[in-house]
């Protein structure tokens, strides 16, 4: 069975920088990422990796956010950087069992629980 766990969420100013986490437990998990959601707002595709080393990124995070990954820990990384209020959300790790990354949720078969980002102006 697996299991994400995230952590590394809290509230920091704008401008200011946050690492997330999420380590992985189980099955081999082709594909890892991140969601976010939004108070009163529906859940979007933020950023993933694949095990062959391709990203993709949400068009409002390119430039700021990264992603990464340890394949040996079976955990990725999200470094977020010059963060802005808009960023605050809970943020939530994704994995499937399929090279290709979709930024669609139904194309994730595996989630964590999620991590608190506040971002003060």
């Amino acid at each position: 069975q697996v299991q994400l766990v995230e952590s590394g969420g809290g509230l920091v100013q704008a401008g200011g920088s946050l690492r997330l986490s999420c380590a992985a437990s189980g099955d081999t998990l082709y594909t890892m990422g991140w969601f976010r959601q939004a108070p009163g707002k529906e859940r979007e595709f933020v950023a993933a990796r694949s095990l062959t080393g391709h990203n993709n990124y949400r068009d409002s995070v390119k430039g700021r956010f990264t992603i990464s990954r340890d394949n040996a820990k079976n955990t990725v990384y999200l470094q977020m950087n010059s963060l802005k209020p808009e960023d605050t959300a809970i943020y939530y790790c994704a994995a499937r069992t399929r090279y290709d990354i979709v930024v669609y949720q139904a194309g994730y078969a595996y989630w964590g629980r999620g991590t608190q980002v506040t971002v003060s102006s």
